[in-house]
């Protein structure tokens, strides 16, 4: 069943969360029963650089326009060195604009940044700065013309500072239809990875990720929801955190994937072309800062689950 998002808002769940910190699982009921391994940072790096060659020859593959993706790579020196590859693919058949980023960093960290990890309880962090740090980010924003596909979203991270590694990431779509049973397939494939490692993943940052993308100006959430994760670090969870993130990052085109491909076969009118034209710049706008606008008419729903659970 098809409702534009301006008369029916996605639908959201409540469920349990964790009583220490959100988004890490209760320490006294998942002890992990042996040390973690430790996270081995060029070898995650070398694993988000193959997965951003698969995800572009994945993405011109089922773009199917001939459409490449344009490379750029940048090189930062100095004490904070790094470097990124930026591609972007735009004019497709089926995506009008995507980008699938990397972005490698070390550096030195700052008073500023240290204090703000420490506040979080991260008691390894010195306020004071100088301690020596390395990032690596794959980032990735897939958004089609066609009105009726909804825009992808996604990253997976890691950082290290002090011995200790910490992951980050989600993956989130944001419709400008609503199609019930997409979002019960998407959810339900995100579900499945989760359930590999533990059967409370899914919950916890599915419920993440609806407090995270949650738009107060309009009084509403980001599209469907998906996950969202911060601050994961293996010796705090009883599963593998490592071999999940990695599964995050290869899953990120295949729990689109079928939705794209089927409901780019539907006709769409211009007044569907305008209506997603109208909720991206609505989208733009909202992530500037201290955006202040009039939300636009809409119709709120109970808070229910896409499965159930």
């Amino acid at each position: 069943m098809q409702a534009s998002v301006l008369q029916r808002q996605t639908v959201r769940c409540t469920v349990a969360r964790c009583r220490q910190r959100p988004g890490v699982m209760c320490r006294a009921a998942s002890a992990p029963t042996a040390a973690p391994a430790a996270v081995d940072a060029a070898a995650f790096e070398i694993f988000l650089l193959d997965t951003q060659k698969q995800i572009l020859a994945d993405a011109e593959r089922l773009d199917g326009s001939g459409q490449q993706f344009v490379t750029d790579r940048w090189d930062r020196p100095g004490d904070n060195a790094g470097y990124g590859i930026t591609c972007v693919l735009e004019g497709g058949d089926l995506l009008e604009k995507a980008a699938a980023n990397i972005s490698i960093v070390r550096g030195t960290l700052t008073a500023a940044r240290a204090q703000a990890m420490s506040s979080r309880g991260r008691s390894q962090i010195d306020p004071a700065g100088g301690q020596p740090y390395s990032a690596a980010a794959l980032s990735l924003v897939f958004h089609s013309a066609h009105p009726l596909v909804p825009t992808l979203r996604a990253d997976v991270r890691l950082f290290q500072v002090a011995g200790c590694s910490w992951f980050g990431g989600g993956c989130d779509l944001t419709p400008s239809y609503l199609f019930e049973e997409d979002a019960i397939e998407f959810h339900r494939y995100w579900k499945n990875v989760g359930d590999k490692y533990d059967p409370s993943i899914y919950a916890d940052h599915k419920a993440w990720c609806d407090r995270y993308f949650y738009i107060p100006a309009r009084k509403e959430h980001r599209g469907i929801g998906g996950l969202f994760f911060d601050d994961l670090d293996a010796s705090e969870n009883a599963y593998d955190v490592q071999g999940y993130v990695k599964d995050v990052a290869l899953g990120i085109l295949p729990s689109w994937q079928a939705v794209a491909e089927r409901r780019r076969a539907m006709p769409y009118t211009e007044a569907q072309r305008n209506w997603q034209l109208l909720r991206s710049v609505a989208q733009k706008r909202k992530n500037e800062k201290n955006a202040a606008f009039k939300p636009l008419a809409w119709v709120p729903l109970p808070m229910t689950p896409w499965l159930a659970m």
